[in-house]
């Protein structure tokens, strides 16, 4: 059982969420930024129960329902220790819950990053993946017009260019936005040898986006992408899911606590 240090509380998890970076780093693609020590547990986003608070925590009690970003990892256990946190309203499902933090996180980051203005346009790779969904509405509210690409071949020029699919399409990427300056990848592990960003979850990259998703997913003003649940048992199956390329969802490892 791991224990709180004095700023961390333990959460009992509800629901984790998989993603496709979890693949690459468990195969090792990803070392360079992701280097795992073993025993290693995946899984950067979570929601659950507060089990258990640090002696200097005071914005929370135990019981206190919350959504968590993991950048050490964790998720896939069925306690796991957050230094931040966001609380859950009861108005948004646990399954939403555990689906949001890593993807909104993604999405907020890297259109801060990319620094796209009112008007301009942005290419959005693997813009039907979770943060390709969320990335589309975001750049929209942002009066951005929106290219999503989902496997086809654009031609249009762009100002900028998000890769949220990491399926090799920056070469054409780089082509169309003019240059590497403005073409960001969350997967593509290849991005250096094409002198593209890789842009990684720092905790300075967007540190609110959880608490901006939640809101907007309190109030309806955002959709997620559809999933689907395993146990926490099936992670494995989770992932050759994943490899396979069978499943057209976010999937969701759940502890069986799910209420609703």
């Amino acid at each position: 059982m791991p224990e709180p240090s004095e700023r961390q509380i333990r959460i009992k998890v509800r629901v984790s969420g998989v993603s496709p970076s979890d693949l690459k780093i468990r195969r090792g693609d990803l070392k360079a930024v992701f280097p795992l020590t073993q025993p290693a547990i995946l899984g950067f986003e979570t929601a659950g129960t507060v089990d258990a608070i640090g002696s200097k925590i005071s914005n929370v009690v135990v019981g206190d329902d919350v959504v968590a970003l993991l950048p050490s990892l964790g998720g896939y256990g069925e306690y796991v220790l957050a230094a931040s946190w966001t609380p859950k309203p009861p108005q948004v499902s646990w399954n939403d819950a555990g689906a949001l933090p890593t993807s909104v996180e993604a999405a907020v980051g890297v259109l801060r990053q990319l620094k796209a203005a009112k008007g301009e346009t942005l290419l959005i790779l693997g813009a039907g993946g979770s943060v390709g969904i969320i990335a589309t509405q975001l750049a929209v509210r942002q009066g951005l017009k929106v290219i999503g690409a989902i496997g086809t071949q654009i031609t249009n020029r762009v100002d900028a260019t998000f890769d949220a699919a990491g399926k090799r399409g920056l070469q054409d990427a780089i082509t169309l936005t003019g240059g590497t300056d403005r073409v960001i990848t969350l997967a593509d592990e290849h991005a250096a040898q094409l002198g593209v960003r890789f842009s990684v979850g720092t905790p300075d990259r967007a540190p609110d986006a959880v608490e901006i998703g939640m809101k907007l997913l309190t109030s309806g003003q955002l959709r997620l992408r559809s999933h689907q649940s395993l146990l926490l048992s099936a992670a494995a199956e989770a992932h050759r899911l994943l490899e396979e390329g069978k499943v057209h969802h976010k999937l969701l490892l759940t502890t069986g606590l799910t209420a609703r």
